[in-house]
């Protein structure tokens, strides 16, 4: 629970709706590189999204 409360609360900081976010991120995550996880972030949906 404290991970999902985590990732929810660091969309939140981002500016980011967390569910738009957490949907964008189950959709990308199959075909992602486990090396650049972090383009998958909150930061870097909130980059793409603008």
């Amino acid at each position: 629970m404290a991970i999902a409360f985590t990732l929810i609360e660091t969309a939140k900081l981002n500016n980011v709706d967390p569910q738009v976010w957490l949907t964008w991120v189950l959709s990308q995550i199959a075909d992602h590189k486990i090396t650049r996880l972090d383009e998958l972030m909150p930061w870097g949906y909130a980059a793409q999204a603008a």
